[in-house]
């Protein structure tokens, strides 16, 4: 380009209308996001746009309702092209008899929120291209919109969510994360029921924060419990302390509200995502385990103290250095344990029995996380008497 020449900066077709879709989005009220898809794939040459999102225990994809969007039954994640997209997180092209079905994932900071499908005539590069944007945006947009709506809680809701329950999802950070050094993906078990595990992330420039809690008891006083107890810990963490200093917080805070009969155990973690140097602390929770090369290789054992609440001395800093393509699985009891009398522990075990058989096959980390709760489920025959929680943290490198 010459002294003087300006750049072209017409529209193209596509610039055009993603653009328009842009300058839409900030106004658009949340119901109104299916006719947007559905005129935007019209004017693509399309017919029969879906957007599917994921239930809340991970196991269909359901339509969601709006004007021009196909309607259809939930599809099983675990037996559809839909749900081969959504475990990928890559575009499939299926034909069929009056042309190609495109599924596109969608995905916000590599958190799956579900898929977007149409039926072209045939697919080109530029189609790809537009339509690889697009569902980038509407993804952007069910984010976005989410905390304005109850639209999106209904579609995804296939039971009846306990009070308690309501109050844990909606006390989550996104069930993944998935970044070039670092990816978090994490599940609840019984998603419709969970009462006192949750977790917490947070990636602050280069470090990751993490942390894993299970509250004392079951319902409305477990899931009130572990509100405080990860409330305490988000107020300590943004407020830069470092872990024992994150500790002292979470356990005057449970301790104060809830008096001295009452307990959380936690562990709490920071990762280096420039070096890979973890430090954590744990106050009475089960042990995270470390897999590297595709099989759980140690416990991430040391000093412990006391649950939150219970007033424990200051804990010790535990120290490792992680390889690349490391993993970490922190879970609840839960996951190991049967509570109920006669019913003998499930025990870690066969927990990492089934971690290893995953591990090799070589699956994303969104996607482990998922099998892996879903699998010992089933090996409990679809029954577990307490909370089960797990997550999954991977330094890339």
């Amino acid at each position: 380009m010459t002294a003087g020449q300006r750049a072209d900066r017409s529209e193209s077709f596509g610039e055009a209308l993603l653009g328009e879709v842009l300058d839409r989005a900030h106004e658009l009220p949340p119901h109104l996001i299916g006719p947007l898809v559905a005129d935007v794939v019209k004017r693509l040459g399309g017919r029969r746009p879906q957007v599917l999102l994921q239930d809340y225990s991970q196991l269909l994809l359901i339509p969601l309702p709006g004007d021009g969007l196909a309607a259809g039954e939930p599809q099983v994640i675990d037996d559809s092209e839909a749900g081969r997209c959504f475990l990928d997180a890559h575009p499939l092209e299926v034909p069929e008899a009056d042309g190609m079905r495109i599924v596109l994932p969608l995905l916000d900071g590599g958190d799956q929120v579900g898929v977007m499908a149409v039926t072209l005539d045939s697919v080109d590069d530029n189609d790809r291209r537009i339509l690889n944007r697009f569902a980038a945006l509407v993804a952007d947009l069910l984010v976005t919109k989410h905390g304005y709506s109850d639209l999106f809680f209904g579609t995804r809701r296939r039971e009846p969510m306990s009070v308690a329950a309501e109050m844990q999802w909606s006390l989550l950070p996104p069930l993944a994360m998935i970044m070039p050094r670092v990816a978090v993906a994490g599940i609840l078990e019984p998603a419709y029921d969970v009462a006192g595990d949750s977790f917490d992330y947070a990636l602050n420039a280069d470090i990751l924060h993490v942390a894993m809690i299970d509250a004392m008891g079951h319902g409305l006083d477990a899931a009130t419990m572990a509100t405080v107890a990860i409330g305490a810990y988000r107020h300590a963490r943004r407020a830069g302390t470092g872990l024992p200093e994150i500790y002292d917080c979470m356990d005057r805070a449970v301790a104060d509200q809830f008096g001295p009969e009452h307990f959380v155990t936690a562990q709490m973690l920071h990762l280096d995502t420039t070096t890979g140097r973890l430090q954590w602390v744990n106050a009475g929770h089960p042990s995270p385990m470390l897999v590297r090369d595709h099989r759980v290789t140690l416990r991430l054992t040391g000093p412990t103290t006391l649950p939150v609440g219970l007033g424990g001395p200051q804990p010790q800093t535990n120290e490792m250095k992680l390889e690349p393509g490391d993993r970490l699985l922190c879970f609840t009891d839960g996951l190991v344990e049967e509570h109920s009398a006669g019913e003998e522990e499930f025990g870690e075990d066969q927990m990492i029995d089934w971690v290893n058989q995953l591990e090799r096959t070589g699956r994303g980390i969104r996607t482990v996380a998922r099998a892996l709760s879903h699998t010992l489920k089933r090996a409990r025959a679809g029954h577990t008497t307490d909370d089960a929680t797990l997550l999954l943290v991977e330094w890339r490198g």
